[in-house]
């Protein structure tokens, strides 16, 4: 078999798991039926993946790296302003979660992996989420004062993060408190513009809570 007929089976394989991953979740889904559908031998799947689990880890981490790919973020110039770096990164981060087709295994699957996470969402962290989680951590680094702490970081960091994905697990209830035409005006664009505002002025307010707990 050659390198090229290797990797397109090995693809397909990767593909058709994901599909029937995000169906049935991983104790509905059998290696025969994920063959099948990616008309590879059964034993395609110890060859490539060594087993089930490892071909359910790789399905979640391409899931996640799709996303990535669709909406990657810009190359910051090294005289951008911070702030316009998390503008960009708050941008994309709702772009990744809120645009493009709901329907595709991808969503699907990194739905039911953080409803119930596996061992699976430990390694998306370390190969993929600790990166971008990095670069928002350095942004801030530049925003916030020279003496805030890691925790602080974080914890900024973690509340942007939980603004983003707010709108996107919250969205059926959203709908319900809004009429039509208002949630119609959430779009990305707005949403963006606002977390970024109310995340500046949060960094930049007179009044902060250091690492001590107290409000000076």
């Amino acid at each position: 078999m050659s390198t090229g007929e290797s990797d397109t089976t090995r693809e397909r394989i990767a593909v058709a798991a994901g599909e029937i991953f995000a169906e049935r979740g991983f104790d509905g889904t059998t290696v025969r039926d994920i063959c099948q559908r990616a008309g590879a031998n059964v034993a395609a799947v110890n060859y490539y993946f060594g087993d089930k689990q490892r071909l359910y880890v790789e399905a979640v981490c391409q899931a996640h790296r799709w996303r990535i790919e669709q909406f990657p973020l810009p190359a910051w110039r090294e005289d951008t302003p911070p702030e316009t770096k998390l503008a960009d990164f708050i941008t994309t981060f709702i772009r990744r979660v809120r645009s493009g087709p709901e329907g595709t295994w991808h969503s699907k699957l990194m739905m039911r992996e953080m409803a119930n996470p596996t061992a699976a969402c430990a390694e998306l962290v370390q190969s993929s989420i600790r990166p971008q989680f990095e670069i928002l951590l350095r942004i801030l680094g530049e925003l916030l004062p020279a003496d805030a702490s890691h925790d602080e970081l974080r914890l900024t960091a973690f509340s942007i993060v939980g603004q983003c994905l707010f709108y996107h697990f919250a969205d059926p209830v959203i709908r319900n408190l809004l009429s039509a035409d208002d949630y119609a005006s959430f779009d990305i664009e707005r949403l963006a513009r606002h977390i970024t505002d109310f995340s500046l002025a949060s960094i930049k307010r007179p009044s902060r809570v250091r690492r001590t707990g107290a409000v000076r």
